[in-house]
């Protein structure tokens, strides 16, 4: 059963479906972690990642001082399967951006691309080492002692003080702080700074919050709170559009011209398309709104 199919009334108990919720997340991140060290499958590292952070998203909402001492343990797993997990989408962003490039008959964008795919690969080799070497000891004996620690120890006088209800809250009020501060940054006349852009990414990652705590929490939260995972899902994807376009850019720079052997021409015609395609995925109807700048 999925996490978001727990009952959220009946007769099991508070403290049990938070314990069902635990356990289930738990196993799931088990299996998949072990999975992805043996061959580096793109689902199973995402699927490890998903059940990683819907397990920090849980234990945040429980223990947000991090008694238990298991945050930290997993936010470390995280981080390694997220950098080969980011590593695997920009990999394939690049390798549909340079499929269109051929097809549209851009010899030029087609092999910049192909030289920043190259160099990705080889940083996508270190961070799957990385996580071979590092997983496993994270994934360890130690590990599962606190785990079985906090569900026994912990968990029932946590989860009686602890309301999901008001987490939830709490996280709405502050993504609605933060598109204040976005629509206040690109009604001004700095709405292409790099600090208008950070503000747009700090909004995606607050929605982003919201809808995995909407999907882990469900069974947790009241019926006006049922319909956030959609939602919230929705702006970020809306603004992961501009966020990726953002991380491209970042990307090549990062690396440089010289590094990717390309001439200037080609890389100057490169990123001021992508500039451009970022300020158009601002204008779009629904981002536009959102930060409140006009079409």
């Amino acid at each position: 059963m999925r996490v978001e199919e727990l009952p959220r009334t009946g007769h099991t108990g508070k403290e049990e479906q938070w314990e069902q919720a635990l356990r289930q997340l738990y196993i799931h991140f088990q299996e998949y972690s072990k999975a992805a060290m043996k061959k580096f499958d793109g689902e199973d590292i995402h699927r490890a990642r998903v059940n990683c952070r819907k397990l920090l998203t849980l234990l945040a909402i429980l223990d947000p001082s991090h008694s238990s001492g298991l945050y930290p343990l997993l936010k470390k797993a995280q981080k390694l399967l997220g950098k080969v997990r980011d590593a695997d989408v920009l990999i394939e962003s690049f390798k549909e951006r340079k499929t269109q490039s051929k097809e549209a008959g851009d010899p030029s964008s087609t092999e910049l691309l192909k030289a920043v795919i190259k160099h990705q690969k080889e940083k996508r080799k270190k961070y799957r080492e990385q996580l071979a070497e590092k997983l496993p000891g994270l994934l360890g004996k130690r590990l599962d002692e606190q785990w079985e620690n906090f569900l026994s120890v912990l968990l029932k006088p946590l989860v009686a003080k602890r309301d999901a209800n008001v987490v939830m809250r709490e996280l709405e009020v502050a993504f609605e702080q933060k598109k204040q501060t976005c629509r206040a940054l690109f009604r001004g006349p700095n709405g292409d700074s790099e600090e208008a852009y950070e503000a747009l990414h700090s909004l995606r990652i607050a929605a982003k919050e919201l809808r995995y705590t909407a999907n882990a929490a469900a069974f947790a939260l009241n019926q006006k709170f049922h319909a956030h995972e959609q939602v919230y899902m929705e702006i970020q994807e809306q603004l992961g559009q501009i966020n990726d376009k953002r991380v491209w850019l970042k990307t090549l720079t990062r690396i440089g011209r010289e590094e990717l052997d390309i001439s200037k021409k080609t890389w100057e015609v490169f990123t001021d398309n992508l500039k451009l395609e970022v300020l158009e995925a601002i204008h779009q109807e629904d981002v536009a709104h959102l930060v409140g700048k006009s079409k």
